[in-house]
């Protein structure tokens, strides 16, 4: 009888325990529902690239595409590690930054990482967009990868190392002697390294609008700092007498008993090239090259096909077999100087003649399709970076992929990826506002594409928002988005900020009451060119219902909103967004 009792008490004890936990569970679920329904929910990411020009054209086996990286990609730096090459971009004040790439061939990309990653190598703060950081160069010397750059928002010119070019990276070793942009570290044969970088003219006297000069410092690896005063090596440009501008962006290479300095010239728009510079010392003098510019389009008929402007901030790579190659920054404007892209990468051969290198077809127009460098095919499978492509995102990984995103450093975890969606926390902060609002972006890399996204949100009132956005900067996006009307009821919405519109102010240029029945929203921008279309539907296979067409783009391109950017496809929450 005891026995009976005992297992009765067992039994009665263990059905209480499994009440107790499943009781709990639910109450744990539901508050977690009631948590996460403040958020907005995205299903998925739809990004498709639909350049005409990709389409048009047929590409061997033994051809590359030109830009190798499409999108906002500027100031490309690389180098070669054995047979692996790595690639490094400016990133401004979108966080994570400095994105690094690994290839085997040069042109097969894939993203390894992101060398500022974490708060304490950046803060942007409030920083300006187009603040933050300008100009990497990548090195490797003795097992130790090599980046220094300029954080114009921060500590200003730093150098970060990592055994492992996907990371860690370490927190950044400030160099206050160095007073200028665009560092370059250079490691030579004796065991000495330089850093060299553009700076004021000399005793701050502009003899020119846009007059500067390129000094050269010493440094000091155990030490880390810079161990000499700086020295004058370039004054203005290639010919002080013809009043150059903006000479930045050295790199120093050494071959065949010359020391040479490439540097871009003439400002980041249409006037942009790359110069070449050369001497038997490290510090001077520097003999410019005659044939200078190696590379530029500013001279060439802006009807042609397939245009590329703006090319120049190169820099050099040899191949093992001794073969040289440059990668370099151009856009592909869709007329009048208008490009949304931004500043993207492009690669080229790089030909020795007299002891002088020459970017292949560098004064000529870039071609589409070039043959490829002299390298096995990568068998890495990484997602496109070039043609026309398709990429979507399920949010169904526990951290968000390379390829994303925000806007200056975040203060906060203010998103999840649970049960494959991405929850992101509305935030008092706007899309108005020069600070680190809700936003999770990709680069737009195409000039015809489609982005779409389905998402959950139940704003609350009529400050609340979600949706997703083509930003170029605070004052200059379009906005589809979700919130309630005067009368509280849901509406979907076309939103523009422009300055020559608007004086950067926003507008609702379209809107569409919805069904309160109405939870998921698939909203999709089109981009073709100049002209940007906005479509939403309430069902997955419904028609798309077209909200506004041929809205004008050239509010995002950087002739318009100004900058160093590219246009950005954003999803984006805030609680405080009217």
């Amino acid at each position: 009888m005891f026995k009976k009792e005992t297992i009765y008490l067992k039994l009665i004890i263990g059905a209480v325990l499994l009440v107790s936990i499943y009781s709990c569970k639910k109450i744990s679920q539901k508050s977690q529902s009631v948590v996460y329904a403040d958020y907005a929910s995205f299903d998925w990411f739809e990004y498709k690239g639909k350049d005409d020009a990709y389409t048009n054209i047929v590409k061997s086996d033994n051809e590359y595409l030109n830009p190798i990286l499409t999108g906002f990609y500027p100031d490309p730096t690389i180098c070669r590690v054995g047979n692996k090459f790595y690639l490094v971009n400016s990133s401004f004040c979108y966080f994570p930054g400095l994105p690094i790439f690994e290839s085997t061939d040069l042109v097969n990309w894939k993203q390894i990482g992101n060398i500022i990653n974490r708060p304490e190598q950046a803060d942007f703060g409030n920083s300006r967009l187009s603040g933050g950081m300008y100009a990497p160069t990548i090195r490797y010397h003795k097992g130790i990868f090599y980046v220094i750059c300029t954080n114009v928002s921060g500590v200003g010119n730093f150098i970060v190392t990592a055994k492992n070019p996907a990371g860690p990276w370490s927190n950044p070793i400030v160099l206050p002697q160095v007073n200028g942009i665009d560092p370059d570290i250079f490691f030579d044969e004796d065991g000495k390294v330089y850093i060299t970088h553009n700076g004021p003219p000399p005793n701050n006297v502009s003899l020119h609008d846009g007059h500067r000069a390129i000094y050269m410092l010493e440094y000091d690896l155990e030490k880390q700092k810079t161990v000499t005063e700086p020295k004058l090596v370039i004054n203005g440009g290639t010919d002080l007498l013809k009043k150059p501008v903006w000479i930045e962006g050295p790199h120093v290479i050494k071959k065949g008993g010359f020391y040479y300095m490439i540097c871009a010239q003439g400002g980041t728009g249409f006037n942009h090239s790359e110069v070449v510079f050369r001497s038997k010392s490290i510090y001077g003098p520097y003999e410019s090259y005659a044939g200078n510019p190696i590379l530029t389009q500013s001279h060439l008929d802006a009807n042609r096909k397939n245009e590329v402007s703006t090319t120049g901030h190169a820099d050099f790579v040899e191949l093992p077999n001794g073969d040289w190659w440059a990668v370099f920054l151009g856009c592909r404007p869709y007329g009048e100087d208008l490009y949304n892209t931004g500043r993207e990468t492009f690669m080229m051969p790089v030909e020795w003649k007299n002891d002088w290198p020459e970017i292949v077809g560098g004064n000529q127009p870039i071609p589409m399709i070039h043959q490829r460098p002299n390298l096995p095919v990568s068998k890495t499978k990484a997602e496109s970076l070039n043609g026309n492509f398709v990429s979507k995102d399920d949010f169904n990984s526990s951290e968000l992929d390379l390829k994303w995103n925000f806007i200056r450093t975040p203060k906060e975890k203010w998103y999840e990826l649970i049960n494959g969606k991405l929850l992101i926390r509305p935030g008092s902060e706007s899309i108005h506002t020069e600070t680190n609002f809700s936003f999770i972006g990709r680069r737009q890399q195409h000039l015809k594409f489609e982005a779409s996204v389905k998402f959950e949100f139940t704003p609350k009132d009529n400050l609340q928002v979600a949706g997703l956005t083509a930003f170029q900067n605070e004052k200059h996006y379009f906005l589809i988005g979700k919130r309630l009307n005067s009368d509280n009821k849901p509406e979907v919405f076309v939103e523009r900020t422009a300055a020559k519109i608007n004086s950067g102010n926003s507008e609702v240029i379209s809107k569409k009451e919805l069904l309160d029945t109405d939870k998921s929203l698939f909203i999709k921008i089109e981009g073709n060119g100049r002209w940007y279309s906005f479509y939403y539907k309430t069902t997955e296979k419904g028609d798309w219902n077209l909200l506004t067409k041929d809205a004008d783009g050239s509010i995002l391109s950087t002739k318009e909103a100004g900058g160093f950017v590219g246009t950005y496809l954003g999803m984006y929450t805030s609680k405080n967004h009217f």
